[in-house]
């Protein structure tokens, strides 16, 4: 015997229908959806809450019979139906704000709730190529729905969090902080989209949203989750569109660039990045600019370009010589010297240039310390150790190893164990050698967690 469904026991209480007012309805929103043969009546209500799941799409039909009800969001996962699992709906880049607003709410929820389908979703290859053009191409469409309206100081409280998350993701790793930022933007962020706002309360607030949105993103992906780091991403993209600010556009485009490239597309992830670059001519951020050739570099040394690397990085370290902290917005602070050399060191790495990549190491290891940054410190002496291992200097590669492995244990990154990884199948060249073997053991506890 089934069990009963407690939570649309729950929601039809709430809603002061009874069974024959929700069999009205959801043969008159059936008949919205072109699907006229069905029509329930109250035995078929009577056998749904006692635990009886309807088969699609009666599901939605139900949801959305509840939200028009209540004017909000009611999931077929609230009522007790399970998953719709439609995980592919966050992406896409939705002409509709109201439908982004929707869609980007249910991510959120979805993956503080852990639910199976989202985890299990597969990162789409080609995803980013419809998003990134309707970006530059900018076309709106909707106004928010009424609400109470929302202030700028609404909007202050929210900026105020995120200098907050982004050094927890900064100093402990995106697997440390990302269910507490998502839990927050599902009670006290997304719901703010919903409600009305003046023009400049709108893209103030649709500017916080993406910036928050796009660090959940970013947490997901340095913890391995690329399939929910992606759909973060492309709403995050929709919502920085909102704002019409073209610099956080570009941003988050430079962070699909380098999921793109470390998925092994960095033909994808070169154009994703000259996206980006396209975008900037609107506006300053030489930050943001300096982080694009950055990842453009990284793309074009596994595609094996490289003249057009060594133009990629020089251009990246010109447009970092004209940075201003004060001018540059809060979500560029990690773009730095620490962050810029380690990178240079991973793109001379696949290039096979050893020099150039242990100089830019060794910037990015001291830059590292002095901010006391475990993942960005493990990840760079991680490139120096290749560096070696490049020159086949075991004994020197150990030590940076050794290093990397000790800075990986502070912080919550699943980068940092792939880079631990990589330097595990790069050392197999020297068989069983006791450095090697040393290695391995002390790398298992961590590769293992």
């Amino acid at each position: 015997m089934k069990a009963p469904n407690d939570k649309l026991v729950q929601w039809l209480g709430r809603s002061g229908m009874s069974r024959g007012e929700l069999a009205r309805r959801v043969k008159s929103k059936a008949l919205q959806w072109n699907q006229p043969h069905i029509s329930p009546d109250t035995t078929r209500v009577r056998c749904w809450l006692n635990g009886e799941t309807p088969r699609a799409p009666l599901p939605d039909i139900l949801a959305g019979v509840f939200s028009d009800h209540f004017g909000f969001r009611v999931t077929t996962y609230d009522l007790g139906l399970g998953d719709s699992g439609n995980a592919d709906a966050a992406l896409v880049y939705n002409s509709s704000y109201a439908a982004t607003v929707e869609v980007v709410a249910d991510l959120g929820r979805a993956d503080v709730d852990r639910r199976k389908f989202l985890a299990a979703a597969p990162f789409a290859a080609v995803a980013g190529v419809g998003p990134s053009r309707d970006w530059l191409l900018s076309t709106l469409d909707q106004e928010p729905e009424p609400g109470p309206r929302v202030r700028l100081e609404d909007v202050t409280a929210v900026k105020n969090m995120f200098t907050t998350f982004q050094r927890m993701d900064i100093f402990q790793g995106g697997g440390s902080g990302r269910l507490v930022l998502a839990d927050y933007m599902n009670h006290h962020v997304y719901p703010l989209l919903r409600r009305a706002h003046s023009d400049g309360v709108r893209r103030a607030l649709c500017e916080a949203a993406a910036e928050q949105t796009y660090l959940l993103g970013w947490m997901a992906y340095d913890n391995g989750e690329h399939s929910i780091a992606q759909r973060y991403l492309i709403q995050s993209l929709r919502l920085a569109e909102e704002s019409r600010n073209p610099a956080l556009g570009a941003h988050v485009l430079a962070g699909m660039a380098d999921q793109a490239t470390l998925l092994g597309d960095p033909a994808e992830g070169r154009r994703l990045a000259q996206a980006g670059r396209q975008g900037l001519s609107r506006t300053a951020s030489p930050a943001c600019l300096a982080d694009l050739w950055c990842l453009e570099a990284r793309a074009l040394a596994l595609l094996g370009e490289k003249s057009a690397t060594a133009h990629a990085v020089v251009q990246s370290e010109k447009a970092y010589e004209r940075v201003n902290l004060a001018d540059e917005p809060d979500w560029a602070a990690f773009i730095d010297p620490a962050y810029l050399h380690g990178e240079h060191a991973n793109t001379f790495r696949d290039l096979g240039d050893a020099g150039a990549a242990e100089e830019h190491a060794r910037r990015s290891i001291r830059h590292a310390n002095m901010q006391k940054r475990a993942r960005r410190g493990a990840m760079s002496h991680a490139a120096l150790a290749v560096s070696h291992l490049q020159r086949r200097d075991l004994e020197a590669a150990y030590t940076a190893g050794v290093r990397t492995l000790k800075l990986s244990r502070q912080v919550k990154s699943s980068r940092c164990v792939e880079a631990v990884q990589d330097l595990q199948k790069r050392m197999q060249p020297f068989g069983r050698h006791r450095l090697v073997a040393d290695f391995n053991e002390r790398a298992r506890e961590l590769v293992a967690a």
